[in-house]
């Protein structure tokens, strides 16, 4: 195909630049064009990963490389790092996306407080926007610093945008029990993701303190047009992909009334499936795919609506959702590189 943009990969050895690098890789519009990794620089992606071998040899090369070679970078790299990247693509005319957390945040004190940082170029924020396209789809087509939403944010937000955007519930008492794989802590090995301890366990973690609560809730709050605060307690389940999210709203509302809501919401949305009345979202549905299942329950007893939604952390919750935003900026088909179907088992 013609007029291919060229793509980088920073980051590229990591669980999320991995998958980036593999669905990019069958992408009809674009050419990979340089990947990075200041663990592996000079190696061949295939020697990091054997899975991605292929008729051409990648070698791992320093992030200046990456965005002379690139007119788009992708950007998988833990928070506090992605500023100085952004100034130097800012700098040369490049689209970054990026899947860390630098510019998440609105507010700098609330990075600050969570993150431990400051920020160092407090005039590129004016430039970025928080980048879910089933809120802001619109605007995307003309940001050139794309912040690319966190995967336990991106389940939640789905999950509860037309509760709140329609007024359906109460956001006095929100509360979110997520479940996490693995991929979710990254490429580095510690005590808890170790196999031993993680196999045939599933504990909580971080309760009340995990750092994307405020992503969650600077989310819910524009939905509800005022401040929302959550209860968030993520736990690590005992595989390698996939969130479900479990979410507990009270309200005066019918069943039928909200149901309703939820099909008005996302009948033209590709990638967010309402699964039908007494079915249950799975991660298993959503593996390897850019979807979120969304499943609705009511407990009639307490007037509460019980929202599951599902995604694959490492997909729709990151490399997926960021070639989602990458496809509306540049003007391709929204599903291009991204639509398949999870496996049946």
């Amino acid at each position: 195909m013609e007029n291919k943009i060229k793509v980088g990969i920073i980051g590229a050895t990591g669980y999320a630049g991995a998958e980036l690098f593999r669905l990019l890789y069958s992408h009809r519009n674009v050419e990979i064009a340089a990947v990075s990794s200041t663990s592996f620089e000079g190696k061949a992606i295939n020697e990091v990963y054997p899975a991605l071998t292929n008729e051409k040899t990648y070698i791992l090369c320093d992030m200046d490389g990456v965005i002379e070679k690139s007119d788009v970078i992708f950007a998988a790299l833990p928070h506090g790092l992605s500023e100085e990247l952004a100034a130097k693509c800012d700098g040369k005319g490049k689209v970054l996306i990026d899947l860390g957390a630098d510019f998440r945040l609105v507010d700098e004190a609330e990075y600050t407080k969570w993150y431990g940082l400051e920020y160092k170029y407090p005039a590129l924020h004016e430039k970025t926007l928080y980048c879910l396209p089933e809120i802001n789809r619109e605007k995307i087509k003309d940001i050139d610093i794309i912040a690319n939403p966190g995967c336990y944010p991106t389940s939640i937000a789905l999950g509860l945008m037309p509760a709140i955007k329609n007024g359906l519930v109460s956001t006095d008492s929100v509360i979110i029990d997520s479940k996490s794989g693995v991929t979710g802590a990254g490429r580095g090995l510690s005590q808890t993701t170790h196999y031993p301890d993680n196999n045939e366990a599933f504990s909580a973690y971080k309760a009340g303190l995990h750092r994307h609560t405020p992503e969650i809730e600077q989310t819910l709050s524009m939905f509800a047009g005022k401040k929302v605060n959550v209860t968030f307690v993520p736990h690590l389940l005992p595989v390698n992909r996939g969130i479900l999210s479990t979410i507990y709203v009270k309200t005066e509302k019918t069943f039928d009334e909200i149901y309703a809501a939820y099909e008005e919401a996302y009948k033209n949305e590709k990638f967010v499936r309402l699964q039908p009345k007494g079915s249950f979202a799975n991660i298993k549905n959503v593996r390897c795919s850019n979807y979120c299942d969304i499943s609705l329950h009511f407990d009639e007893h307490t007037k509460t609506l019980i929202i599951t939604s599902a995604i694959d952390n490492m997909v729709k919750g990151a490399a997926g959702q960021a070639i989602q935003n990458m496809n509306i900026r540049f003007g391709f088909d929204e599903g291009e590189g991204i639509s398949m179907l999870a496996p049946s088992f």
